[in-house]
């Protein structure tokens, strides 16, 4: 990919990328507690999961199945369903631990469920395909050429790994699980109504 199939410098697109993709929503949230609940393991298997869905998003926007989702409303409807859905779960599962307090116990939990739970986080996030298509419209020439936009796709694809697996290193270090052990249920609260914030926030968001 040469800067002239960019219309923006590559360094200042990643930044922004970089920005909107560590900003707080129900991604970094669920890495982040299950960094600090789980360990490390479990935080990046979640980000794994997270990113392999940020991924088939990107590769959606790239082979332009975007502009179709855009142009048939009811696609996005049943993603925005099922992702309030879902991050609903999450929300009453955390407030449900967070009621229930009582001693620190860390489950084993397997790791094709903590792949999928970041995997369907993403996947069921209407906001990916239409950021992924943004980005596309927003950095790259009109005669921008298939190589330039895989091209952008590895190097935001890059970008996102660096981000949500730099979450799950980050939460998982020492201080930051010892304090959650310490204040687990105020974390669980606190995750919980993140949770469904951001459960209404897709319910009541306009996509287009």
């Amino acid at each position: 990919m040469t800067d002239t199939m960019l219309l923006l410098p590559l360094p200042l697109i990643l930044l922004g990328w970089v920005i909107g993709g560590g900003s707080p929503g129900p991604a970094t949230l669920a890495i982040s507690g299950t960094s600090m609940q789980l360990g490390r393991r479990a935080g990046l298997t979640v980000a794994a999961g997270i990113v392999v869905g940020s991924a088939c998003w990107g590769i959606t926007a790239a082979l332009g199945f975007s502009a179709i989702m855009m142009n048939n409303a009811w696609l996005f409807e049943v993603i925005r369903y099922l992702g309030a859905a879902y991050l609903m779960y999450l929300a009453l599962k955390s407030l449900r631990s967070a009621w229930r307090g009582g001693e620190v116990k860390i489950p084993p939990v397997a790791a094709r469920k903590l792949f999928l739970k970041g995997l369907m986080l993403h996947l069921t996030n209407p906001k990916a395909v239409l950021g992924w298509g943004a980005i596309y419209a927003i950095a790259l020439a009109p005669g921008a050429g298939p190589a330039s936009v895989w091209s952008l796709f590895a190097a935001l694809i890059c970008a996102s790994s660096f981000v949500f697996f730099g979450y799950a290193i980050l939460f998982s270090a020492a201080p930051i699980a010892r304090a959650y052990t310490r204040a687990k249920r105020g974390f669980e609260a606190a995750f919980g109504l993140l949770f469904a914030f951001a459960s209404l926030k897709i319910l009541t968001a306009r996509l287009a």
